[in-house]
């Protein structure tokens, strides 16, 4: 179970470092033809690619230092709230594809979180 939950981190940080970067860095780009992004405000998106790329660095680095392991739960949460946020964003504009990308996301950080608390704790 340790290796399929560090292996889930790992995936997680990488998709969502990716989007943490595109939201701050490129969000001109990646934006554009995409109607949902117009339903907050670019420091908005800028403020939740900053959230996720600090989340990104709290699913790896307290886990594997075991520094504060219950850091690795709490960014996994907030990542997993996140993802429902996005379902409701994504659903007001109809977009199928980012709701099921979404929805995914959510349930694995959800597993993570409850992996990294229940199944086998770093603590």
């Amino acid at each position: 179970m340790n290796i399929l939950l560090w292996v889930l981190q790992v995936l997680a940080a990488f998709l969502y470092g990716a989007s943490g970067v595109m939201k701050v860095f490129m969000f001109d780009k990646v934006s554009e033809g995409v109607r949902s992004f117009g339903a907050l405000p670019r420091k908005a998106w800028m403020a939740l690619g900053i959230l996720e790329l600090v989340c990104t660095v709290g699913l790896i680095v307290p886990a594997a230092f075991h520094w504060h392991p219950a850091l690795t739960v709490v960014a996994a949460t907030v990542l997993a709230i996140e993802s429902l946020v996005f379902v409701g964003v994504h659903a007001k504009y109809r977009e199928i594809t980012p709701i099921i990308m979404s929805v995914g996301l959510g349930l694995l950080m959800a597993f993570v979180a409850y992996g990294r608390m229940v199944l086998k704790p770093i603590f």
